[in-house]
């Protein structure tokens, strides 16, 4: 039995796709921005801070990490409403992102700042520097060019985990191919055009953050 291609159905729903695929694009630049943010501050508390915020930082790190993305997002999205917060499909799929990003990006970032010599930090002391003056000034920018290449790394395979935020009817690229496959039935054509855009994508944005590495820690 033949299967004969018909790539052509899929033109009259080329808008479905593109609104999925600037919905990815979106959603992984906002989390990626706050995530990172917030793994920042995490990982300046481990390093930094009182103990006590130290163990809640890494119950918070240790409780991502171990256990599946699908299923933080369900709890976000399908438990919390039965504690009164009810959010929508787009907000929970942005904060389950964000939160996951943040847990693995925590603990990139807090390797970079351990990897920076004490020396430094002692010399930020000597010249009266606070606590916050010299994490600022000395230790993330040192911290962030020694781990860039591994958060860009986490970044491209948050990316492509997104894709599992279709399952609470968010928007996005693999929602799209799925709504597509279910009014004209071209399982294999749409989903290898969704492929090759999600290749397309992350091929782009390790590219692109390449390019801002470049600039932003430029080479001595």
């Amino acid at each position: 039995m033949r299967y004969a291609l018909q790539f052509g159905d899929l033109l009259p729903y080329w808008h479905v796709l593109l609104g999925g695929l600037i919905f990815t694009i979106v959603l992984t630049l906002v989390s990626t921005i706050v995530g990172i943010g917030l793994g920042t501050v995490c990982a300046s508390i481990r390093a930094f801070g009182p103990r006590w915020a130290d163990a809640i930082a890494g119950a918070y790190v240790e409780l991502i990490r171990n256990t599946p993305f699908i299923v933080q997002l369900f709890f976000i999205f399908f438990g919390l409403p039965a504690a009164g917060v009810k959010l929508s499909e787009t907000t929970a799929a942005f904060l389950a992102m964000v939160i996951n990003l943040g847990a693995y990006s925590t603990e990139i970032i807090r390797a970079g700042i351990q990897a920076v010599p004490k020396g430094h930090l002692e010399a930020g002391e000597s010249l009266a520097m606070s606590r916050i003056e010299i994490l600022r000034y000395v230790v993330l920018k040192q911290a962030f060019q020694k781990v860039y290449p591994a958060l860009c790394s986490q970044i491209i395979i948050v990316m492509l985990g997104s894709s599992v935020v279709s399952q609470i009817s968010a928007e996005d690229l693999t929602y799209a191919a799925n709504y597509i496959q279910s009014r004209n039935f071209r399982a294999f054509e749409v989903y290898f055009v969704a492929a090759l855009f999600y290749l397309v994508l992350a091929i782009s944005m390790r590219a692109i953050l390449r390019g801002i590495g470049h600039v932003i820690f430029p080479k001595a």
